[in-house]
């Protein structure tokens, strides 16, 4: 086909006035009322050459498939706004279908899908017959309106589709080793952890990244917006910061270091100069815990505020922050949590709050489980209690204070009144603990008694010391995983699904033990 009647076919006409938009484009533009052909800038076809060592890098391009020259790249998002115009996409295949002597392509990009379609005649017929899902392709062709009868108006662009009239092959794909499609993705966690790279291009894992992204992002700004000061802390530390053993040595310079447990030394420090802080950190935890619900490396999002009256003032800022954070994914991620068929959980007005010896009350009523005198909540407890507390008042949500003053780290504040139960405090929700704070000790004294009374070196932590003695008001804070959050938000089975490259006793990308000690849902 020459150029000349190339231009000819793709050429568009239509009878409308002219805009502004166009002419700044540099799009041909008529008097009123006067047929135009609508072009994309720089409307000068060119044939490219098949050369797959060009300046471009490794490209292969199907011999004397014509393109428009510097024609701008188009999101698959923005294609209903092109409708009747001749667009450029870029994306991956996402599945191809052959259908008599046409073809069918469903591309992706980072901004959704679009079916496309390649007739008989179209110069694009040849490229077309060797690609296959996952290739990453270059799309030339005209944005047309569906017919009535295949309009799918549940999908995004499902009225409308791509005419090819151009293909060109940016990588090709190896043949995939299981079916990347919606309805046929049905893979084991540990073949998605297998094949990373991979499963991460599949919707579902998508969206619960997606989700996952929002809450970060909302309790960032949450934060911000009650004017705390945003910081980053070490993640080598010279001592433990939450006592225990549970911490990852580092041969420092031949001396011995830890990887961070935990944030909250600096994060107290930090807050005696800036009263109001946050931070979000990787966190390391040397937990021998093969569970569903453990790992060994989290993103930490911890918040720390000065002049407080009571551990209640940390407990009310935290509530509002998850309220936020959901509010904000209800708003932000609606076809996320559609496509990954879960509903947010509920958030009263106001939290139900009891104390640990209430909660052991209530779970020996409910259960004839007498877990009363006990010092903690163990998995079952916090489950019976999550449900016991759903039907009395319809949230998902319960506060439980009032633990033992030596079940929690050092810095936490005993209750003046019953020193042998501290001011901490944790947030169960849906069986399980999504946060944890409460007030610290402000005092350098106390603080110094604590020190000892727990077995720490004062001057592994001097520089945290040093801060208390120079004037620290009360204070108090909070944190929780992002990735635990997102595992309960959105009702997985195993918090591996909620960590894009999860670490754990087994695996450090690939698996560093026997296949069978792989914990699955």
């Amino acid at each position: 086909m020459s150029i000349r009647n190339f231009r000819e076919r793709a050429a568009v006409f239509h009878y409308r006035a002219p805009r502004a938009s166009a002419i700044s484009s540099g799009r041909q533009e008529f008097r009123e009322g006067s047929p135009k052909r609508i072009r994309p800038s720089c409307d000068v076809l060119y044939r490219r050459p098949r050369n797959p060592a060009s300046a471009r890098g490794n490209v292969k391009i199907a011999a004397g498939v014509l393109f428009y020259r510097n024609m701008e790249r188009t999101l698959i998002g923005e294609l209903g706004k092109h409708v009747g115009e001749t667009v450029s996409i870029s994306g991956w295949v996402d599945v191809r279908r052959d259908q008599g002597k046409m073809v069918f392509f469903d591309f992706r990009d980072r901004s959704g899908k679009v079916q496309g379609v390649v007739l008989p005649a179209s110069p694009a017929m040849e490229a077309s017959k060797e690609i296959r899902g996952e290739y990453a392709v270059r799309v030339q062709g005209t944005v047309n309106k569906r017919p009535e009868k295949n309009v799918q108006a549940e999908r995004q662009n499902g009225d409308i589709e791509l005419e090819i009239t151009a293909l060109e092959i940016l990588a090709e794909a190896a043949p995939l080793p299981f079916d990347m499609s919606l309805t046929g993705f049905n893979l084991d966690l540990t073949t998605q952890l297998d094949h990373r790279a991979l499963a991460l291009r599949h919707p579902r894992l998508q969206a619960i990244f997606k989700v996952q992204s929002v809450i970060i992002d909302s309790f960032r700004e949450f934060m911000k917006s009650q004017d705390f000061f945003e910081f980053q802390a070490p993640a080598i530390t010279p001592a433990v910061a939450e006592g225990g053993a549970e911490v990852f040595e580092v041969n420092y310079f031949d001396k011995k270091a830890y990887l961070s447990q935990s944030p909250q030394l600096y994060k107290q420090i930090v807050m005696s100069a800036f009263e109001r802080v946050f931070s979000v950190n990787k966190i390391f935890r040397a937990e021998p815990s093969a569970t569903t619900r453990h790992l060994t490396e989290v993103v930490s999002l911890d918040a720390e505020l000065a002049f407080i009256d009571s551990w209640t003032d940390v407990r009310d800022v935290s509530e509002e922050t998850v309220r936020w954070i959901l509010r904000k994914v209800e708003r932000q991620c609606a076809d996320e949590l559609k496509l990954l068929g879960t509903t947010l959980p509920v958030m009263i007005e106001k939290t139900p709050t009891v104390s640990l010896t209430e909660a052991q009350e209530k779970i020996f009523a409910k259960t004839g489980r007498d877990v009363r005198g006990e010092k903690d909540l163990n998995p079952e407890d916090e489950r019976s209690l999550c449900e016991i507390i759903k039907e009395e008042t319809g949230s998902d949500f319960v506060y439980v204070y009032g633990y033992p003053t030596r079940k929690k780290p050092f810095y936490v504040y005993p209750n003046p009144e019953h020193p042998e139960f501290n001011e901490g405090m944790d947030l169960l929700c849906r069986g399980v603990e999504w946060l944890s704070g409460g007030r610290r000790i402000n005092d350098y004294n106390q603080l110094m008694t604590h020190v000892k009374e727990w077995g720490m070196d004062p001057e592994k932590i001097s520089m945290f010391l040093e801060a208390f003695r120079y004037g620290v008001p009360p204070e108090g804070g909070f944190a929780f995983g992002a990735e635990r959050m997102t595992m309960q938000m959105l009702e997985l089975k195993n918090v591996r699904e909620a960590s894009m490259f999860p670490r754990d006793m087994n695996r450090i990308d690939t698996l560093i033990t026997k296949p069978e000690d792989e914990i699955l849902p």
